[in-house]
């Protein structure tokens, strides 16, 4: 906020109010303006202090005032909110104290006050009387003052942007120019230098992988020597010094050498003189550091300011964004000259490879005539010809010559020769000249006549060459396996026809052609022979052949009917069936209206026969039904025997299944026929599932499968009957596979759950004395099961026996939880467990885990389970009473040998079963009525405790009890629950 103030003067004149008139006029800046409004005000009697504020500047005092005088001024920051209202109220704003007054000069382009201090006489609205003019004289040339100061400022501030502005794009086009860095990093300098003092200055590149720094630009008027000599060094070099700590951590600094030291976090170490004023900032790109940008003054008269560090922050950061493109510009310059010159090598090597590429493929093409020649159908002349002709192509061959071996070896012929000098003879000796010195040697000779004149000397060939006066000669053998047939050679009698190695090769390709040519040619006419001899030996060959085809033929189809038919019975097997099922479903696929029925038969008690009557028997049983069922279809219905006594009818039938319903009544009333078979008549039935084959089929083991599952119905409703197929049927099955996997799953997550049937004293009071645990299925969609619904499945499954266990101990913990001791529990025991030797070994441990007293145990056991292995339970049970378990005989009065178990077991309790005690309501007379007085006469005699079950009346209770029953157990005296339930003491219902 600034303010320009006065105190009141004591001389007041009239020459004073123009004198103040011509200062206002003279007046443009906002402080000259404001003093000369203080001046005004300062010649009026009563006032103590005036100025005038704006804006959140210092204070500005009139001419020749002492500065304390204003800051005594009792203006303080409390009085902010009358300040505000001052400026919003129009005339003199009064404050709370009344000694001091604010009056609105203007509010544009920001709010203006002249605020007094007046002594307590003057303090009223007189004062202002003669100053209202005045002071809007006064406000409006402040209002125009403030203006043109804030379009100065603006100006100012727009000039100093474009100069930024000017510097930037400088930079950015010297990063694009083709100046070299050193132009370009002193072009920079001199952008700098336009911006502030900058004649000293130095730019610091970093390296942040290898932690190097370089002194990239550095120009100093007290220390010319350059850090490094410019070349890379480590930061640790400049460790402690300003820059190192620029670098370090990211921060500009600025100032003289102790505001500098105050700044670093710890020593501050001095390489070469030290400067008056110091300014450096850290050059950055998306906030990497990159290096630091220096400049510094040895000039006192000289120094930066903050606005010099932000705006050197900011060009810092677009300076190394212009390094990193200069460098990157040349790196790539670099880059591409580089790869210009490995482009411009590899262009001559490639140049070179396709000259030798070239004449590669010159000379394979070449080559390739000569392995043609080597196969064509043409004369031994020709072919000599053009071989000559396609090597005159590749080297010089205008004397060239073949020669062989005769058949004794003894004479070397000459086929085919072309010479310009000397001719060689047809035929002629062996002797010492350069040919027989090849074939002799077996390998390629190419020499000069230096060469020949040494092997004259040496006496490897005979003086004067064989009368040949050629100066090179180039010869390669013709080897045919191991053995040398022949050469190829070419000679020349000029000095500038040379053979090198090269031709060596070529000659040495042509050589071997040569040798092959020959080789098939003179084997042609024995392979002629050959080929005759062959065509005799096919002949004769074909008609042995076509003998065994045919008898080859005749093996297959009887050995595919006994694949596929059975080999007892003589019909169609299961994979016969199969095949045409399959055949029937895929035409029904693919839209035909075609129908068919499976009828799966099976042959009742079969095995009864095969046991009495032995397994020829049972064969001519099974060759009679497959004669009967045959009878039974007209074609193209199919009969095929399965397996043992299973048969299967397939129809193929628009009278669906209507026609299959027919024969299968048929085929039953075709087997009820008596079957004599071994000095026997037998009366055979069978037993006939059927399932209506429609497009909803892909297999043939669908339609089995389902026929199949009407024939297991067939059986469980007794037999000699037949039964169709239908949905309900297969839910059925899938709900038994569906109920195997729940029980798995039910074991797994412990639902199953002991209940509790109370079995009470028959003696008034219907006490407890025990229980009888029964399982439960807490099924947790279907609720609680009883085990009816589960437990055959369990038994087929396999899962039963894991159950009962898990039962055992879930009862006996149960028990252990009501807090009785006096109260026994029985569990129901099959005979599965009892098949175990070890079982009472494991129900002991099972007693030692949960803590149950084996006294108060007792296992239920059947008639079935004792007739099982008679021995083997009297064992256990003996065992299991020398611990103090017992056992009790569950149903009895059933079995055909219960009186037998009585005297032989070691049993604890006999459990009357229900059937006698239901019968008890019909009167006293009845025979259950004295069945079971037997029974309790016999148990006496036997000092076994014998409990009733199946109570559901009062009436069949006090017959008990008037008999002397002593425990009983039914619906009467207490249903099955949980544990839980029988903790808390219950009544019973007479």
């Amino acid at each position: 906020m600034k303010c320009a103030d006065t105190v009141h003067s004591t001389s007041h004149d009239g020459s004073l109010q123009l004198s103040w008139l011509a200062r206002l006029i003279d007046a443009h800046a906002p402080e000259e303006v404001a003093e000369a409004i203080a001046a005004l005000v300062q010649a009026r009697p009563g006032c103590i202090a005036a100025g005038v504020l704006w804006g959140l500047d210092e204070v500005v005092a009139a001419p020749g005032m002492p500065l304390a005088l204003f800051t005594a001024v009792p203006f303080a920051a409390a009085d902010g909110p009358w300040l505000d209202a001052a400026r919003r109220a129009d005339g003199p704003h009064w404050h709370p104290d009344r000694q001091r007054v604010a009056i609105r000069l203007c509010s544009q382009p920001e709010p203006a006050v002249l605020l007094l201090q007046l002594q307590p006489a003057h303090a009223d609205a007189g004062f202002f009387a003669e100053l209202e003019a005045p002071l809007q004289l006064a406000g409006q040339h402040l209002r125009r003052a403030l203006e043109w100061a804030e379009l100065q400022d603006s100006h100012e501030q727009l000039e100093r942007s474009e100069n930024l502005q000017r510097a930037l794009f400088a930079i950015s086009d010297l990063a694009g120019s083709e100046r070299d860095m050193p132009a370009m990093l002193r072009g920079i300098h001199a952008i700098v230098s336009t911006l502030m003092y900058a004649e000293n200055i130095f730019i610091v590149m970093h390296n942040a992988e290898q932690d190097t720094i370089r002194f990239l630009y550095y120009v100093d008027v007290e220390d010319p020597r350059v850090p490094g000599d410019g070349l890379d060094m480590p930061l640790s070099a400049i460790e402690y010094t300003l820059t190192w700590y620029v670098i370090c951590d990211g921060k500009a600094r600025m100032g003289n050498a102790d505001e500098l030291r105050s700044q670093a976090a710890g020593p501050v170490a001095q390489i070469g003189p030290d400067s008056t004023d110091w300014l450096g900032v850290p050059m950055l790109r998306d906030g990497q550091l990159g290096g630091a940008l220096v400049v510094q003054s040895y000039r006192p008269d000289i120094g930066f300011s903050d606005e010099d560090l932000t705006l050197l922050e900011f060009v810092g950061s677009h300076i190394l964004t212009a390094l990193e493109r200069k460098q990157g510009k040349e790196d790539l310059e670099q880059r591409v000259q580089l790869r210009t010159r490995q482009l411009a090598e590899a262009n001559r090597g490639l140049q070179l490879e396709i000259i030798e590429r070239q004449r590669a493929e010159h000379l394979q093409a070449a080559l390739f005539q000569v392995a043609e020649l080597a196969t064509a159908d043409i004369g031994q002349d020709a072919f000599y010809r053009r071989v000559h002709a396609v090597v005159g192509e590749l080297l010089n061959a205008e004397n060239f010559f073949i020669g062989l071996l005769s058949d004794e070896r003894q004479r070397l012929t000459f086929p085919y020769s072309v010479d310009a000098v000397l001719t060689p003879p047809a035929e002629r000796a062996l002797g010492r000249g350069l040919s027989e010195y090849v074939l002799r040697l077996g390998r390629t000779l190419c020499v000069d006549n230096a060469d020949i004149e040494e092997l004259e000397r040496r006496g490897e060939i005979a003086p004067g060459r064989m009368n040949s006066p050629a100066m090179y000669w180039l010869g390669v053998p013709l080897i045919v396996g191991d053995e040398v047939i022949g050469l190829v050679a070419v000679q020349s009698y000029r000095p500038d026809v040379v053979y090198g190695v090269a031709d060596q090769e070529l000659l040495g390709f042509v050589a071997s052609q040569i040798a092959n040519s020959l080789t098939r040619r003179r084997s042609a006419e024995s392979l002629k022979r050959a080929y005759e001899q062959l065509e005799h030996r096919v002949e004769e060959r074909t008609l042995a052949l076509r003998k065994e085809i045919s008898e080859r033929e005749r093996m297959q189809d009887q050995l595919r009917h006994q694949v596929m038919h059975d080999s007892l019975t003589g019909l169609p097997n299961r994979g016969y069936l199969r095949d045409r099922i399959d055949r029937v479903l895929a035409s029904m696929q693919r839209g035909s209206q075609q129908r068919c029925a499976l009828l799966y038969l099976d042959v009742d008690r079969f095995k009864i026969i095969n046991d009495s009557l032995g397994h020829l028997a049972g064969d001519e049983v099974l060759k009679e039904v497959a004669r009967r069922l045959a009878g039974c279809v007209r074609h193209p219905d199919l009969v095929a025997r399965l397996s043992g006594d299973e048969f299967a009818i397939l129809l193929e039938q628009d009278d669906l299944p209507a026609a299959a319903i027919a024969v299968a009544q048929r085929v039953l009333d075709a087997l009820r026929a008596p079957m004599p078979v071994a000095g026997k008549e037998l009366q055979v039935t069978a037993s006939v599932g059927i399932a209506i084959g429609d497009d909803h089929y892909a297999t043939a083991d669908e339609v089995l499968r389902d026929a199949d599952i009407a024939l297991y119905r067939a059986k469980e409703l007794g037999r000699k009957r037949y039964e169709l197929f239908d949905e309900t049927l297969a839910k059925n099955v899938v709900d038994v596979l569906t109920l195997e996997g729940e029980l798995r799953q039910a074991l797994q997550h412990d639902q199953f759950e002991p209940y509790f049937q109370p079995i009470c004293a028959l003696d008034g009071s219907d006490r407890v004395v025990g229980f009888e645990a029964l399982i439960r299925w807490n099924h947790p969609r279907r609720g609680v099961l009883r085990p009816g619904d589960f437990l055959k499945i369990a038994e087929d499954s396999g899962l039963v026996e894991a159950i009962d266990w898990r039962m055992f101990e879930l009862g006996c913990r149960r028990l252990q939880q009501l807090g009785r001791s006096d109260i026994f529990m029985t569990v129901n025991v099959s005979a599965l467990h009892l098949r175990h030797a070890d079982f009472d070994r494991h129900l002991v441990q099972l007693l030692e885990r949960t803590g149950l007293a084996p006294s108060r145990l007792v296992m239920e056991v059947t008639e079935g389970a004792l007739l099982d292995n008679p021995e083997r339970v009297r064992a256990t049970l003996e065992r299991l009473r020398a611990i103090g378990i017992g056992a009790a005989l569950d149903d009895f009065g059933t079995g055909y040998s219960s009186l037998s178990y009585l005297h032989s077991l070691p049993l604890r309790i006999l459990k009357i079963d229900r059937a006698f005690v239901q019968e008890l309501d019909k009167g006293a007379n009845t025979s259950s009525t004295t069945v079971v007085a037997a029974i309790l006469a016999l148990a006496r005699a036997l000092n076994i405790q014998v409990i009733a079950e199946g109570i559901e009346t009062p009436t069949q209770r006090d017959a008990l009890m008037a008999m002397g029953c002593e425990m009983g157990q039914g619906y009467l005296l207490g249903r099955p629950a949980p544990i839980a339930q029988w903790r808390e003491p219950r009544t019973v219902d007479a």
